[in-house]
């Protein structure tokens, strides 16, 4: 069979959310873990509804004649495909969600329905619905003077179908078919079951560990809501919305600052349109109908589940089962490097040697050390940095302030489009103004997503650098989660082109040309491609040829279309892609050359790496993925590794990740996945990692 060399991005990404769906199946996972994999899945399948199927939905809305550069399919033919394959998810997550819940059980837990409770419990739950649910519910029965409500997104509500109840007196219908909406002499009933200031998970006082979801109590209770009514059936639904929101020059002019669009745009994401309907139990076709109507939704936008709406409880019960160690990972505290000396400064050992950073593996805190050496350093003139998604409590932005205290120049580019850390990153701005840091919020049209800070010094009117260059966010938080590199240098040359990078863009501007980097979005992909095209001419000439790359995800078509060219050439090529991937390894007569491997554990693979050369290769680090957004319309930062020590050490990490196999998945001609299989020692590379980071 003759297959594609692209694969679609979506149904890629859906392929990779099954990467993740396995985890939570693996019981060779300890349980724990289990439960949040099983979390992670819908939380992801969540946010691609919001962003990738509102973006397709709103081109579909734009022309039905718009298609995928590398699959050629329209809108709605990815739109159907997707649905096809998140149907068949949705029942693996069903099936997943029995097996955890039996777990969950035979470690003395239960989740149960009312029907299912002894007298103790059905007594407690009977006097907290009077007392404390019901004084906060909001039911509405729609009809006439009561249109559909606001549906809030991913809020859980309970549907009621509702009959006409008999005047027992009279023996007749104490209500008509007036302001019928089922068309079967009946009305829709709605309550709301998201009640912040109740706990989701209630505990039966009698049974500690046995809980019921707060909306399966109060649909239990609908028919002493609706007491004017018959109920005739009853469902939970919750419903995604829309979440592709950017800033447009119709939101605002230049009299307008740029935070109060964002605050504007944030508000209104919480009101865009629903982009799915999601419901539990049976539900009559005719009720779906009149959801979609009043949704604004088509049927296939409807999916049915048998498992909880959401799943995010599961971390309590994690809590709960906190005291049993063998259900979780083994603890592991990142470490520091091996050349860290306590004794010395952070500049003297940068000045001395480039210093690098592995995390989760290695700690953040000489970074954090370094920026705390500069707030207080009198030879230190100015810091410049990017912040893109900081932790709540970040000790990186208290550092900034403390220099700007200090009487340091400090100037911060905050990217306020981080999509969903928006409202973290407005605060923080506001935060870093007021203590005298000169906060800038990006260029038009363009998101800066580099990691990079440069410490400019001065000594004896001489100017040096230190320049730190990231794969990742400078947010202590995730660097105890993600896989990511920091590289910390003294080189002259790289901090004063950093330093041009930082004028570039305080003058709205992007680097045309550069020396060391590769700046997206003028100087990053074709470099790239320069540097390939190194490798065919090698290849054609006999010589070895070799390229090796690791990443989030890969879909610009024009380096996978390089790529394919590169493998007819005879270079060998090997990439770590962890999400989506649009470029198909192993398809004969084109990418036979080409072995893609993804890997899905404990920690989030998110370092990036590009390798040219089979024979002391070029290495670099990287904040871009091989995505077209990457390249070509955000602004990005990759630097060259020149420490041999460094260099070697990058080969190595990416040596080990192509070799696991506990992990990692191979991906097939066809496109799907399966897990390495290896006659050799397990090789799960994070658990490598760690044992490397404790010796």
């Amino acid at each position: 069979m003759e297959y594609q060399c692209f694969d679609n991005r979506e149904l890629s990404w859906l392929k990779f959310n099954a990467r993740v769906l396995e985890e939570a199946e693996d019981a060779a996972n300890p349980f724990c873990e289990r439960l949040s994999f099983a979390s992670i899945f819908q939380s992801n399948l969540d946010e691609f509804f919001g962003v990738r199927v509102g973006s397709l939905y709103d081109q579909m809305l734009v022309s039905g004649e718009i298609r995928d550069n590398k699959t050629n399919m329209t809108c709605q033919e990815q739109l159907y495909a997707v649905f096809d394959q998140v149907r068949l998810l949705t029942q693996r997550k069903d099936a997943v969600y029995a097996a955890l819940d039996r777990g969950l059980e035979e470690r003395g837990i239960d989740i149960v329905r009312y029907g299912e409770m002894g007298a103790q419990d059905t007594e407690f739950l009977d006097a907290y619905f009077e007392h404390e649910v019901r004084p906060l519910l909001a039911p509405q029965v729609v009809g006439r003077k009561q249109p559909f409500p606001f549906l809030r997104n991913k809020a859980i509500y309970a549907v009621v179908i509702l009959g006409a109840k008999k005047n027992v007196k009279s023996g007749k219908n104490t209500k008509g078919a007036k302001n019928d909406k089922t068309g079967k002499g009946e009305k829709l009933g709605i309550i709301p079951c998201s009640i912040d200031v109740l706990p989701r998970l209630v505990r039966m006082p009698q049974h500690p560990n046995r809980y019921m979801l707060m909306e399966e109590l109060i649909l239990h209770y609908v028919a002493q809501i609706f007491t004017h009514f018959e109920v005739k059936s009853k469902s939970l639904i919750r419903v995604l919305r829309n979440a592709d929101i950017d800033p447009d020059e119709e939101m605002y002019d230049d009299d307008m600052d740029f935070r109060q669009v964002m605050e504007q745009l944030v508000s209104k994401r919480r009101r865009l349109c629903p982009i799915k309907l999601e419901y539990s139990r049976e539900m009559d076709d005719s009720v779906i109908t009149l959801l979609c109507k009043y949704l604004k939704l088509k049927k296939n936008y409807v999916f049915r589940s048998t498992s909880p709406l959401d799943v995010s409880f599961f971390s309590q019960l994690r809590d709960v089962l906190r005291g049993e160690k063998e259900l979780f990972y083994p603890k592991y505290t990142p470490q520091l490097p091996e050349d860290y000396d306590r004794r010395r400064t952070m500049t003297e050992m940068i000045g001395e040697k480039d210093r690098f950073l592995f995390f989760p593996y290695e700690s953040i805190d000489p970074f954090l050390k370094l920026l705390m050496e500069a707030a207080t350093d009198p030879e230190v003139v100015s810091v410049k940095m990017t912040l893109y998604r900081v932790a709540n409590d970040s000790k990186v932005v208290e550092a900034l302030i403390r220099a700007a205290e200090n009487g340091k120049q400090v100037d911060v580019l905050v990217e306020l489009r981080a999509r969903f850390d928006e409202e973290n990153n407005i605060e923080w701005s506001r935060r870093l103004e007021d203590a005298g840091c000169s906060v800038l919020y990006g260029l038009d049209q363009l998101k800066v997503h580099s990691k990079l800070c440069l410490i400019t010094r001065k000594k004896d009117d001489r100017i040096s650098y230190i320049t730190q260059i990231g794969t990742g966010n400078y947010n202590e938080k995730t660097s105890r989660l993600y896989t990511d590199f920091s590289l910390m240098t003294a080189h002259q040359g790289i901090g004063e082109e950093a330093n041009e990078v930082f004028t570039r863009m305080y003058l709205g501007e992007v680097m045309e040309e550069t020396k060391y980097f590769m700046v997206a979005p003028k100087c990053l992909r074709s470099k790239i491609l320069d540097k390939i095209d190194v490798q065919i001419a090698r290849a054609r000439n006999g010589q070895s040829a070799y390229v090796g790359a690791k990443m989030n995800s890969l879909t610009d078509k024009v380096i996978i279309e390089k790529l394919i060219e590169a493998s007819c050439a005879g270079v060998r090529i090997e990439l770590v892609v962890r999400g989506a991937c649009c470029f198909i390894a192993g398809v004969p007569g084109k990418t036979e050359n080409v072995a893609i491997r993804s890997i899905v554990g404990r920690y989030l693979e998110h370092s990036r790496i590009y390798l040219f050369g089979e024979e002391d290769p070029e290495v670099y680090i990287a904040s871009a993925d091989f995505m077209t957004r990457n390249t070509t319309r955000r602004v990005e930062v990759a630097t060259p590794v020149f420490d041999e020590d460094i260099k070697e050490r990058v080969i190595r990490i990416f040596r080990v990740l192509m070799a696991d196999n506990v992990k990692a998945r191979m991906q097939l001609a066809d496109g799907t996945y399966t897990h390495v299989k290896s006659g050799e020692e397990p090789l799960n590379a994070q658990e490598y990692f760690m044992e490397a980071g404790n010796r």
